[in-house]
């Protein structure tokens, strides 16, 4: 098992930034890709990045250009930084893993999801 913790969702005002990081523990050696899906009310979950172990990543295009996604591997934790943030940015952000790329960075299924942080960007 995996568990990830999800940490740094906030208030910020429109064009703020936010970090948020997500630290991974448990039967880590298998996880290869780590990414952040983001769920708005009313709408599907979708994906904001993706990273694997390697450093490959995949965006978003709502979101290329302002948000980046790193790794820290000696740590298990993954960290999305959030610039030029705009209101429908404002969203529960999940953070997820799985040992393959394509459930991560494509497929939005992985096996593992944290509990979510909240960021609310006001315009």
């Amino acid at each position: 098992q995996v568990q990830l913790v999800e940490s740094g969702g906030g208030l910020v005002q429109a064009g703020g930034s936010l970090r948020l990081s997500c630290a991974a523990s448990g039967i880590i050696f298998s996880i290869n890709a780590m990414g952040w899906y983001r769920q708005a009310p009313g709408k599907q979950r979708e994906l904001v990045a993706a990273i694997t172990s390697g450093g490959s990543t995949n965006y978003a295009d709502s979101v290329k250009g302002r948000f980046t996604i790193s790794r820290d591997n000696a740590k298990n934790t993954v960290y999305l930084q959030m610039n030029s943030l705009k209101p429908e940015d404002t969203a529960v952000y999940f953070c997820a893993a799985d040992p393959a790329w394509v459930r991560v960075g494509v497929a939005g299924t992985p096996g593992y999801w944290g509990q979510g942080t909240q960021v609310t960007v006001s315009s």
